[in-house]
């Protein structure tokens, strides 16, 4: 099986900034700056607090980025 339809058919979620795991990806209500999305086995290897910063990372470049736009 190649590697792009190994990642492709991993189980994806969406992790909030506090760090909880908040379903699937793809499903966030805010279109302009969705939450960060990982595998859920990443997801699962990782602790909360883990989690929350990177999180908080992407959202803090999503939102840069719109300024710079």
């Amino acid at each position: 099986m190649g590697e792009l339809k190994k990642w492709r058919d991993e189980k994806w979620v969406r992790i909030g900034t506090d760090g909880s795991i908040k379903g699937a990806c793809g499903t966030s209500k805010n279109k302009n700056n969705p939450d960060r999305c990982l595998p859920l086995a990443k997801a699962k290897s990782m602790s909360k607090s883990e989690r929350a910063a990177t999180a908080k990372k992407e959202k803090e470049k999503r939102t840069n980025e719109a300024v710079c736009v």
